[in-house]
């Protein structure tokens, strides 16, 4: 399951500590599918066997760094202060505690059920941290291109969905920006209807055909090289080296680009299964490289978000 660790200009625990909260995630998601796995096998009530403890095994540990950066705004005499208002945190937001009305017939099916669960926990996860919070758009619980990216691709990917970058002031919205464990991939979604054709052209607008009629769109490769120079540029900054691939991809479509630039791969019907199975077939773990290239992104992320009413607390007298 690919990692979102950044959604539009939602605030992201992953511009935090972007070394931490991967493998957290990867052992979260372990840890309850192991459960929902051992107790299906043994016939047991999913609702009953899989129940997350109020406070997660790794919420005690979240205090620790957490406090750690905030020691400097108290001074001595405020530590039951600091618990008294990280106790109002409600964890909820935090645990993933999936359970079922039914129990599914087969594995794939319980695996089914337990990736659409851990969808929408991840969307919380990634769009909230201990002192802030984003108001995230309902309609992201159903977007199937978000799901794609975070269901059907290896834990190691970290996925950058439209982010807006602040760059000279100035907020602009990219592409889909996957980082793989050995490069960043640049994506756009070319996709409508089943089976229609794209011709490419290096015009403004490309033509789409299917049996009815004949219509332009937006040529993909402007959003595209757009998305490929602004996370070039960043990269470059700190000098990080990963090869970038641009892609524009439609898995249920065809694009006729008989003069189509080099640098860009077209992944369509003919070829889409194949490119799938070999980014879904790469096993390397999360690597150092990947994580600085991340943390560099983030960087240039704008970021709205409002701090937690919780934390509005006015203090009764000076230390």
């Amino acid at each position: 399951m690919g990692q979102l660790i950044k959604l539009q200009d939602y605030v992201s625990r992953y511009e935090q500590d972007i070394f931490l909260y991967p493998s957290r995630f990867v052992r979260l998601k372990t840890q309850q599918w192991d459960k929902w796995k051992r107790a299906w096998e043994n016939g047991d009530s999913l609702q009953e066997r899989v129940e997350t403890p109020a406070v997660p095994e790794w919420y005690e540990e979240e205090k620790e760094p957490f406090f750690t950066r905030i020691k400097d705004l108290f001074k001595r005499g405020k530590e039951e202060e600091e618990e008294e208002i990280f106790a109002k945190v409600p964890t909820n937001t935090f645990s993933f505690s999936p359970s079922l009305s039914t129990q599914p017939n087969t594995l794939d099916e319980l695996k089914r059920n337990f990736l659409d669960q851990l969808y929408a926990f991840q969307l919380k996860w990634a769009t909230t941290t201990i002192a802030e919070q984003s108001f995230i758009d309902k309609h992201f619980y159903e977007d199937v291109r978000l799901k794609y990216f975070l269901q059907r691709f290896p834990d190691t990917y970290l996925v950058l969905y439209h982010p807006i970058f602040l760059l000279k002031t100035a907020p602009v919205e990219v592409e889909i920006i996957l980082i793989t464990p050995t490069e960043v991939w640049c994506i756009t979604f070319l996709e409508e209807e089943d089976r229609a054709v794209f011709v490419g052209s290096n015009e403004h607008f490309w033509l789409k055909r299917n049996q009815e009629q004949e219509q332009k769109v937006l040529n993909p490769l402007i959003a595209l090289n757009r998305t490929e120079k602004v996370t070039k540029n960043i990269l470059n900054h700190y000098e990080i080296e990963l090869p970038i691939q641009k892609a524009v991809l439609t898995r249920n479509g065809y694009i006729d680009y008989p003069s189509a630039p080099y640098d860009t791969k077209f992944i369509e019907r003919r070829n889409y299964e194949k490119w799938f199975q070999n980014m879904r077939s790469q096993r390397s773990p999360l690597k150092h490289i990947q994580l600085k290239a991340a943390q560099a992104l983030l960087n240039y992320c704008q970021t709205t978000s409002v701090r937690r009413p919780e934390w509005d607390v006015e203090p009764e007298q000076e230390y």
